[in-house]
């Protein structure tokens, strides 16, 4: 069993579509895949969530939520708040296991960024990728701001003795501004590797046929994907001085 972790370096950058870009990449090949949500937040009972989308970008059911809370705050609070029980990343631990032994990869989307707390004790996305030994996904922004976020991400990551996956970009425009072109090398110097990818923005409103094309040359082969980090960064960086 492989057991991968998708995080944010905050809320709002795009996990949901790294997850089924990758979940979608993973049934193509014919991997049993099961993607878990360990609590979702701001959606009623009877809204859609994000396990939702992920099945109808990738077409998969294998889907697993532990919890949900209608308000849009971090796992902890929204419980709190609704008066429900929190989160137990422990149980979620041991529903991973249990799901690994039929599966060969379950993904595991968080909420928000690494370290919002999932209840009143502190457990974060972060201790669970570390009981279960899982490598994690950052995705990131790519505009003015990433750069902080995104070291403050990775710096937590390794005090806590969590392994980096890699770290890519959730929405990729058309039409790239400055920042975003001069971030692309200042992240790969952050996380000391190369982009693991690069989805493009509105990937989340494409067709699953679509979806899966535009997956495959997004991710890179680690992923699943065909994405060449130095072809992207050739076409969207910046041009070095003479």
């Amino acid at each position: 069993m492989s057991v991968l972790v998708v995080t944010g370096t905050c809320t709002g950058v795009g996990k949901t579509i790294v997850t089924a870009a990758v979940a979608a990449l993973a049934a193509a090949r014919g991997t049993p895949v099961a993607v878990v949500k360990p609590g979702q937040t701001g959606v009623a009972p009877d809204e859609p969530g994000d396990l939702d989308q992920v099945r109808r970008l990738a077409g998969i059911d294998d889907l697993h939520e532990f919890a949900r809370y209608p308000d849009p705050l971090s796992p902890a609070a929204a419980a709190r708040h609704s008066g429900l029980p929190p989160v137990r990343l422990a149980d979620v631990a041991k529903g991973v296991q249990e799901l690994g032994q039929t599966r060969r990869l379950v993904l595991i989307e968080g909420a928000g960024g690494l370290l919002v707390r999932y209840d009143e004790e502190g457990a974060t996305i972060a201790d669970l990728a570390r009981w279960l030994g899982a490598a994690v996904v950052v995705v990131a922004r790519p505009d003015l701001g990433t750069l902080n976020h995104t070291a403050l991400t990775l710096e937590a990551m390794a005090h806590r003795g969590v392994q980096l996956a890699g770290v890519v970009l959730g929405e990729w425009p058309d039409e790239p501004d400055l920042a975003m072109r001069s971030n692309i090398r200042d992240l790969e110097t952050i996380a000391a590797r190369p982009l693991a990818g690069a989805l493009p923005a509105g990937a989340g409103a494409l067709d699953p046929a679509e979806f899966l094309l535009a997956a495959h040359s997004a991710l890179a082969p680690p992923l699943g994907g065909s994405f060449d980090p130095a072809v992207f960064r050739d076409a969207n960086g910046m041009k070095e001085n003479p």
